[in-house]
C-alpha cells in the first residue's frame, strides 16, 4: 500500500517538470491559422455573431489589428507568414509585373510565379518543417510557390475561377484540415476563405449582402469549433482567426469619388514607361527616362484627395519604400476614392488598399486554444507580430523578422501556472482515490504542503 503511494508521488513529482500536453510526445500544441479575407474589425457589431462572441469569451480578442501597407491580399498575407513588412519580403502587389515587357499577371496567375514569392523570405511552413514539424496549407496566398526548393508538406491550391462563397465548400475544407491534423499529424495549417472580401467589393461593406456573409462566417466558426471537439483536438489545437485588411465603401453616386489620371491637366500617359492603376486606390508608376520630375510635379497637386510620393519620400511609417520592386512613384487615394487611368473601369462598391492608418482598413483578430488566456481583450497591434506569436506557439526558432513576441506574449497563459493547475487536478484525484486509507491521506496532505504551503 505504502509502495503504491510512493509510486504515485514519484509520478506527481515528474509531472511538475514536463508539460502535460498529450500531443504525440511533443511539448507544443498544434496551430491553425485562418484568414477570412476582408473581414473588417467591426463587422461583428451590426450582425448577430454568437460563435465569434463565444470565442472571444473563451479566448482572446483584439479591438482591431493594423495590416501592412499596401492593404491588399497577397502582400498582407505574406506578412502574416513571414513576420516582415512588405518592403522586406518583396511581395509588393497582388500582381506580378515586368516593367521591361509591360506584362502583368492577375492575382491568381501571380500565385504561380515562383520567384515573385521565393525572394529570400521563408514563410512559416518552411521554417517549421526545417525544425522537424509538418505543415499544410489550403488556399492560403503563397501556397502554390516553392521556397528554396521546398513547399508545405500538404497543400491545396484553389482552381482558377474558384467560387469562394459556397458554405458547403467551406465545411468540406474544414473537414479536410481536421483530417490533416488527426490522420496526417500535421503541426501547423493555414486555411484561407475568400469572403467576406468578394461580397464587400461587389456590394459594399455597408450592404445587407455583406451582413449575410458575416453570418455565414460566424456559422462556419461554429462548425469549425464543433469539428475540433469531435476530433478530440480542443485541448491540443490553438486557432488564430484574422484577415488581411478591411473594406471601405466607395461612393459612386454624385459627387463621385473617382480620380481619373487622364483628366489631370498636363498629365500624359506617353510620359510613362509602365504603370499599375485601375486596380483600386493605389497606383505605381515608372516614368520614362528623364520624365520623373515632370510626372511627379503634375500629379502631386492634381487632385486634393490624391497622395503622390517619390519612392525615396514615401513616409517611413508605411514601410513601403526599401525594395527594388517598388516603382519610382507611389500614388494612393483617400478612403472612398479610387484611382483610374484613362476612364473609370471599376464597378466595385467596396475597396481596400488605402492607408493602413484608416480605420476601415483594420481587420479583426481572435485566438482561442489551450495556450491562450480566456476572456481577454487586448489593445490593437500590427499583424507583422503574428508570425513571432505563431513560432512561439509551435516551439520553433523564427527567421529574422520585423515583429516581436513581446507585443503578443500577454495573450498567452503562463505555462508554469497552467502546469501547477494540472498537477493539482492530478493530486486531487489521487487524494480522492486514496482517502479511505489514513496513510494515503497523510501522504496527500504532505504533498499538498510541499507544492502549495499556503
Amino acid at each position: 500500500m505504502l509502495w503504491s503511494g510512493l509510486v504515485v508521488l514519484a509520478l506527481l513529482n515528474s509531472s511538475l517538470a514536463v508539460p502535460l500536453r498529450g500531443n504525440g510526445g511533443r511539448s507544443h500544441n498544434k496551430l491553425l491559422l485562418i484568414s477570412f479575407d476582408g473581414f473588417r474589425w467591426d463587422y461583428d457589431q451590426d450582425v448577430d455573431t454568437p460563435n465569434l462572441d463565444a470565442m472571444a469569451k473563451e479566448g482572446v480578442k483584439a479591438k482591431y489589428v493594423t495590416p501592412p501597407f499596401i492593404t491588399i491580399t497577397s502582400p498582407s498575407h505574406f506578412t502574416l507568414l513571414t513576420g516582415k513588412f512588405i518592403e522586406n519580403h518583396g511581395v509588393i502587389h497582388n500582381m506580378w509585373f515586368n516593367t521591361t515587357t509591360g506584362e502583368k499577371k492577375p492575382y491568381y496567375a501571380s500565385q504561380f510565379v515562383n520567384d515573385w514569392w521565393d525572394n529570400g523570405s521563408l514563410p512559416i511552413w518552411i521554417t517549421a518543417q526545417r525544425q522537424g514539424l509538418k505543415t499544410g496549407s489550403l488556399h492560403f496566398p503563397g501556397t502554390a510557390a516553392t521556397y528554396q526548393g521546398e513547399t508545405a508538406y500538404v497543400k491545396v491550391v484553389e482552381p482558377r475561377f474558384y467560387d469562394y462563397s459556397k458554405e458547403e465548400d467551406w465545411h468540406l475544407n474544414i473537414n479536410k484540415v481536421m483530417e490533416w491534423f488527426v490522420q496526417r499529424d500535421l503541426d501547423f495549417v493555414s486555411l484561407y476563405f475568400g469572403e467576406p472580401d468578394s461580397t464587400g467589393h461587389k456590394y459594399g461593406p455597408n450592404s445587407e449582402e455583406r451582413k449575410v456573409m458575416v453570418r455565414q462566417v460566424d456559422r462556419t466558426v461554429g462548425y469549425l469549433r464543433d469539428k475540433v471537439k469531435q476530433h478530440g483536438l480542443d485541448n491540443h489545437l490553438n486557432i488564430i482567426f484574422t484577415a488581411d485588411h478591411g473594406m471601405n465603401q466607395v461612393q459612386k453616386k454624385p459627387p463621385n469619388k473617382i480620380i481619373v489620371l487622364s483628366q489631370i491637366a498636363n498629365f500624359s500617359l506617353q510620359d510613362l514607361q509602365f504603370s499599375l492603376f485601375d486596380y483600386g486606390p493605389v497606383s505605381l508608376l515608372l516614368p520614362k527616362e528623364g520624365r520623373l520630375e515632370k510626372v511627379y510635379n503634375i500629379l502631386k497637386n492634381g487632385h486634393p484627395n490624391l497622395h503622390v510620393y517619390k519612392k525615396e519620400e514615401i513616409p517611413s511609417r508605411l514601410r513601403y519604400s526599401q525594395n527594388p520592386r517598388i516603382l519610382p512613384l507611389l500614388l494612393f487615394a483617400d478612403p472612398g476614392y479610387v484611382i483610374h487611368g484613362i476612364i473609370p473601369v471599376q464597378s466595385n462598391n467596396g475597396e481596400h488598399g488605402f492607408d493602413n492608418d484608416a480605420m476601415d482598413m483594420k481587420p479583426f483578430f481572435r485566438a482561442v486554444g489551450p495556450d491562450f488566456k480566456v476572456n481577454l481583450e487586448v489593445d490593437p497591434f500590427h499583424t507583422v507580430n503574428v508570425y513571432a506569436l505563431m513560432c512561439n506557439l509551435l516551439g520553433i526558432k523564427p527567421e529574422a523578422n520585423d515583429g516581436s513576441l513581446e507585443v503578443t506574449q500577454h495573450m498567452l497563459r503562463e505555462k508554469g501556472k497552467d502546469l501547477l493547475s494540472q498537477n493539482f487536478k492530478i493530486l486531487n484525484s489521487f487524494i480522492g482515490f486514496c482517502v479511505s486509507s489514513p496513510i494515503y491521506c497523510w501522504i496527500g496532505c504532505m504533498v499538498t504542503q510541499l507544492i502549495h504551503p499556503d
